[in-house]
């Protein structure tokens, strides 16, 4: 076998491994062992005829595009690029359009067996860094993949038969910098991310959602904003609106700590110590353990303004277990009035909040739904905004939810390799 021969083996065996089909072939392959680098170039038969990439007729070239390299899956740890002039056709109905590579997506720098690789790295890996180094990309590099794998995954969703959603609020930044979360409750998926936690921003999460496919919501999960609440109205007017119960007793549990803080500064100034570092305690409840256990048992049966305020918070919990709205209705009365002669005005607060929500709560016995799982993503979004150490861009923050919490189909369209 001569040079040209080898040369041309070597070309035929990359075009398969690559699945390289007509009118396209390899033209050429390079090893540059110095550089670590098998350098591929393709190109268009000039034998065969181009079809225009909008409308398939056939039509005639007009030039060549500059030329572009695209990263390939390393072979025997050489890195991997194809190199190629993409042709450009010259079509009656569209003008002149540059001809796609059937091996990678329009604008990407990447193969789509690369990207496809990729997505599973980032995926197993615990940072965006580790996942870098790994394969060898900057930073840049795996957010454009990160980026483009969402749109995909996005284009390619499907809502049907969505029938009960959450709505949420995260932190973004520092200080009161929020964004505003839809989730899908029983698909136990994020849907969408916005910036703030207005109502405006609330309208715009409902309105990434077909409008046909709105009026098929029965149910929102929310916490008692106005502004959550507001949009529901607006967009999905037909949507019950439940209060979940697990911002409930987040309010209650704070009204419970407003006690515990002024009474504990009223028994310092006598020299008792008795709520100093109880925070936790009152928060944990019955479910403290060992000698923390007999100390909160002995808080409690002292005549405590915070053991009052505590034992009416626990109380509220079997307005959760009522049979039915009626029941769970007369319950409410009942503990709103023995929480107004408590004199706690946190606790009284919390009491005229509730009864100025109530049919949000009560509706929850018609939809059991809660932001539970909506809550279970905060720890997922922590993490990644940990390993981020922070995000400063929205956008780059909105692409990690969705790509790790999102259930969406990321995976490139991958070419077919026949033989």
């Amino acid at each position: 076998m001569n040079q040209h021969e080898a040369k041309a083996a070597v070309a035929a065996h990359y075009g398969m491994l690559l699945g390289i089909q007509s009118p396209w072939r390899v033209k050429e392959a390079r090893l540059d062992v110095p550089g670590r680098l098998v350098d591929i170039e393709v190109e268009y038969d000039p034998q065969k005829p181009l079809r225009c990439p909008q409308c398939n007729k056939v039509c005639h070239r007009h030039d060549h595009a500059p030329e572009r390299t695209w990263r390939h899956l390393d072979v025997m740890q050489f890195a991997t690029q194809l190199r190629a002039r993409l042709p450009r056709c010259n079509c009656p109905e569209h003008n002149v359009l540059t001809v796609s590579a059937p091996w990678a997506e329009p604008g990407s720098r990447f193969t789509m067996l690369f990207e496809a690789f990729a997505l599973e790295v980032l995926q197993a890996s615990a940072t965006l860094t580790q996942a870098a180094e790994l394969l060898r990309l900057d930073w840049d590099g795996v957010q454009r993949i990160m980026d483009r794998a969402v749109q995909r995954g996005l284009a390619r969703r499907s809502t049907e038969g969505l029938t009960h959603v959450g709505l949420d609020e995260k932190s973004f930044g520092r200080g009161h910098d929020y964004v505003s979360v839809m989730s899908d409750l029983k698909g136990r998926r994020v849907l969408e991310v916005v910036r703030e936690n207005s109502a405006e921003a609330a309208q715009q999460l409902w309105e990434k959602l077909p409008e046909q496919q709105r009026k098929q919501v029965q149910a929102a999960a929310m916490d008692m904003s106005a502004g959550f609440a507001k949009a529901t109205k607006h967009c999905a007017p037909q949507a019950r609106i439940v209060y979940d119960k697990f911002h409930v007793s987040k309010h209650l549990n704070e009204a419970v700590d407003k006690v515990r803080r002024v009474e504990h500064q009223a028994l310092l100034a006598k020299g008792d110590e008795s709520l100093k570092h109880t925070k936790y305690l009152w928060l944990q409840g019955e479910a403290v353990r060992g000698e923390e256990a007999l100390g909160f048992e002995q808080l409690c049966q002292r005549e405590l303004k915070t053991a009052k305020a505590w034992a009416h918070k626990e109380m509220f919990v079997e307005f959760w277990a009522q049979p039915d709205a009626v029941s769970a209705h007369g319950f409410f009365r009942q503990w709103k009035s023995s929480a107004m002669r408590t004199k706690l005005e946190p606790l009284k607060k919390v009491a005229r909040m509730l009864g100025e929500h109530l049919d949000g709560l009560l509706n929850y016995f018609e939809h059991a739904i809660t932001n539970a799982m909506s809550e279970g993503f905060n720890s997922r979004i922590q993490a990644l905004k940990s390993a981020a150490r922070g995000f400063r861009n929205f956008a780059n923050y909105r692409t990690r939810i969705l790509f790790f919490c999102g259930r969406l189909n990321l995976a490139p369209n991958l070419p077919s390799v026949s033989h």
